[in-house]
């Protein structure tokens, strides 16, 4: 199962993501940092264009942490041949775009509602929350003269949430994972960091639910982004489930 040859679609998306990621060092070097525009910042932040929607897909955390963009190729080499054999190029191709899109989306909901509740605290310490957020840019704490009173905890909490972007193609990997989970349920898993094999139909979903719990409990040490994982997820869930009706193959 997983010594196919590579396909032509989790090849090139394996090319593109390490161009990415060699680009962001070249011009790293030269002061420009590609995180602040390729990146998925927060839509109502004033650093957010349209293309970064697309874009964070191919992004990852810049050199030299490596282990972000390691795992996630490695991730999209080992089930993303095998699941793009078994759904054909195009559907996987949509698959990866749609499953990273969902991440996007579900990751900003839950931001929307923190950050609704944070600006109620700040509004009431008397901040101008609409001047605030117009002064904020890439990596600033903003211009915005703060009135006396204001916590000061709210504050930076609010801001970083329009100042920090969101990168990587954890989403549509999660996609993918589980994609493969649906068609393979049965297929062993021999990882690493795990003792014995595990069949895909146990493992994934436990992978699911301690994002799930790490996502909830938000600890402030974690700056992974697990609602974007999960609405990865859900997506390579829904899309695969309904494929795999029309698949015409021996399971």
């Amino acid at each position: 199962m997983f010594n196919q040859p590579i396909p032509a679609v989790t090849k090139n998306l394996l090319i593109i993501n390490g161009l990415f990621f060699l680009a962001t060092i070249v011009f790293g070097t030269r002061g420009i940092d590609l995180g602040s525009i390729l990146g998925a910042f927060y839509p109502e932040s004033v650093n957010f264009q349209p293309w970064q929607i697309i874009t964070h897909m191919f992004m990852h955390a810049s050199f030299p942490n490596i282990s972000h963009i390691l795992f996630n190729m490695f991730a999209l080499w080992m089930f993303g041949s095998t699941v793009e054999h078994t759904l054909g190029s195009k559907k996987f191709l949509t698959l990866y775009f749609a499953a990273g899109l969902g991440s996007f989306i579900l990751f900003n909901f839950t931001n929307y509602i923190q950050i609704e509740q944070l600006k109620a605290v700040v509004t009431a310490a008397g901040v101008n929350v609409p001047e605030f957020i117009q002064s904020l840019s890439y990596n600033t704490s903003g211009s915005y003269l703060l009135p006396g009173s204001t916590d000061m905890e709210s504050v930076k909490e609010l801001a970083r949430y329009y100042v920090t972007p969101m990168v990587g193609a954890s989403g549509a990997i999660y996609g993918i994972l589980v994609a493969f989970g649906v068609l393979y349920p049965n297929a062993k898993l021999a990882l690493i960091f795990l003792p014995v094999p595990v069949k895909a139909k146990y493992f994934i979903p436990a992978l699911i639910g301690l994002e799930f719990f790490m996502a909830v409990q938000d600890y402030a040490w974690n700056p992974i982004a697990h609602f974007a994982h999960i609405g990865g997820a859900i997506i390579g869930f829904i899309l695969v489930r309904s494929w795999k009706k029309n698949l015409h193959r021996e399971w």
